[in-house]
């Protein structure tokens, strides 16, 4: 990824916090909800390393092919349960980014012949712009329809702000912190941000 030192700062702590709120989700939800979770707590890892600066750590040259056999492999995992709903189509795809990133910017690919991780990779810029193109309009509207789900929604008329009771005269049970969904769904925003933003600056 090329780009200026202090956006690399920024997506490695950004995704690696998230990366860690995706492993505490982990230990709640039904399965399905924690394999989504381990998913996305891979995903998140996985950016979080490969946004390290090249000032601070430069990543060994056959890190990328362990990089592009993981996703590879979580691509596979996401195939399986694809039937499952939109959101494992989602990690498919950010798989499949993730494959081609590490495929990109691995030392050599496209002719190059950089010292690997500095600035990112010494791949040819950009990859195959066709592809990081589709890639990034696939982002922007994955980030601004998961912004849109953010916004609450009006109260209907008669409904008093946190109403919601139990059927008893009391309030609801809320969930755990780790378990609410609107933390989840802003985890999953900020991914697809930082996922923007690392092909952008691919």
């Amino acid at each position: 990824m090329h780009g200026p030192a202090l956006s690399g700062w920024l997506l490695m702590v950004l995704c690696g916090a998230t990366g860690a709120y995706c492993l505490l989700r982990t230990r709640d939800g039904t399965e399905r909800e924690r394999r989504s979770a381990r998913a996305e707590a891979l995903m998140g890892f996985g950016m979080a390393a490969m946004a390290v600066p090249g000032a601070l750590f430069t990543l060994p040259e056959w890190m990328w092919s362990v990089y592009a056999v993981v996703f590879g492999a979580a691509a596979l995992h996401a195939v399986v349960h694809a039937r499952g709903g939109g959101h494992h189509l989602h990690h498919l795809v950010g798989s499949l980014a993730m494959v081609y990133m590490a495929v990109t910017m691995a030392p050599g690919a496209g002719g190059a012949t950089g010292g690997g991780h500095a600035g990112h990779g010494a791949g040819a810029a950009g990859g195959v712009p066709v592809l990081t193109g589709a890639l990034l309009v696939y982002y922007a509207l994955y980030v601004l329809h998961s912004a849109g789900r953010l916004i609450p929604a009006p109260a209907p008329v008669g409904v008093a702000a946190g109403g919601g009771g139990d059927g008893h005269g009391g309030m609801a049970a809320a969930p755990a912190w780790r378990a609410r969904p609107e933390l989840a769904l802003a985890c999953r925003l900020t991914m697809g941000i930082a996922m923007f933003a690392m092909l952008l600056t691919l």
